[in-house]
């Protein structure tokens, strides 16, 4: 019986630990003591070929830093990693050929070329034939729908066509796995949404495996066919999303909108969680709450009382599905905005 094809990336015990001197600025002198961070801790992981796998997880919890180690620009502190076969070490030069990496910010264009001009440059860094290096820059506009304007300098286009113009760049040398890091964090909601449309038409019609980044729960539900939680470097959670909020995201979810001192009657309710509060367009508070499953017959009902006793003015009340945040909350104990701080990259 034949042996099964290798995963796509297969991580066991990988490791990133970066010395960091505890001082900043002229302080930080040559004796100055340093402390350890742990950036990645011990993570296991195999993403299959043709997935489209999601890391999420706050800021500063490991995903650029481990992004970049199996991209080959960061060495393991210890552990092994693999892509497509190929040890990530070992074999960093073939696994460069592999990979496409797109990081965040808009360092690696140039402003002051135009969109074809930009990836004819990196094409040259490939050493790729001229023929066959404008073949592919075509086809990639087209892939990415900045054919319009290709012969537009970059400095005009907006954030969410620089992300795409990352994403063909990325793409020039056909690898056969992309790294996304971040790809819509600061795009306005339409541009997000056309580049998470194509990030799923890259593995749904061209065969591509994707592991994206990402810091938003709706994302990495919506996109990823499985999702791996990571939390101050570690793996927590790994499954398709809907399996994690099966096992995890215990209780009923409701949200309450309403005017008035009511944050304080919501929370005395007996087994409720106040997850988050947001301001209304109504121009009052949306509270997201979590109940006890058993409490499904009377909490709607006790939700309402608790706004009218606090003399308040309930605008809306429904029941929500569960979300990938809820899980993140079940495992930690804490939400993803609550642990976001600090740099990424350690």
């Amino acid at each position: 019986m034949p042996s099964p094809l290798p995963a796509a990336i297969e991580v066991r015990g990988l490791t990133k630990v970066f010395d960091r001197k505890r001082e900043r600025g002229w302080k930080a002198l040559r004796r100055a003591p340093k402390e350890r961070i742990t950036a990645v801790d011990h993570v296991d992981l195999a993403v299959e070929e043709g997935e489209l796998f999601g890391l999420l997880g706050p800021n500063a919890a490991g995903k650029t830093t481990l992004v970049k180690v199996l991209a080959t620009l960061l060495l393991p502190t210890e552990g092994t990693g693999t892509i497509a076969g190929l040890d990530i070490v070992k074999d960093a030069d073939a696994v460069r050929q592999k990979v496409g990496v797109v990081l965040g910010g808009d360092r690696a264009l140039y402003w002051r070329l135009t969109a074809r001009e930009n990836l004819w440059y990196f094409s040259q860094l490939y050493n790729m034939p001229d023929a066959p290096a404008r073949k592919r820059i075509d086809e990639l506009l087209g892939v990415v729908g900045l054919t319009d304007r290709a012969d537009e300098r970059v400095e005009n286009y907006s954030k969410g066509m620089k992300q795409r113009l990352h994403i063909a760049r990325g793409l020039l040398h056909d690898p056969s796995i992309l790294l996304l890091d971040e790809p819509t964090i600061g795009l306005d909601p339409h541009a997000a949404r056309s580049l998470r449309a194509l990030v799923r038409d890259l593995v749904d019609q061209h065969g591509r495996t994707v592991v994206l980044t990402t810091h938003y729960m709706y994302e990495a539900d919506q996109l990823s066919d499985r999702v791996a939680i990571i939390n101050k470097g570690r793996i927590v959670a790994c499954d398709t999303p809907a399996a994690l909020k099966l096992r995890h995201a215990q209780g009923l979810v409701y949200l309450v909108e309403a005017r008035g001192p009511v944050e304080d009657a919501l929370r005395k309710l007996p087994g409720v969680q106040l997850l988050g509060a947001v301001p209304s367009e109504a121009g009052g508070m949306t509270y997201r709450l979590r109940a006890p499953d058993a409490a499904q017959d009377r909490i709607a009902g006790e939700l309402a009382e608790a706004v009218q006793q606090s003399k308040g003015t309930l605008l809306g009340l429904r029941r929500e599905e569960a979300t990938l945040e809820d899980v993140f909350v079940e495992l930690t104990g804490s939400g993803l905005r609550e642990e976001r701080g600090g740099d990424e990259d350690e």
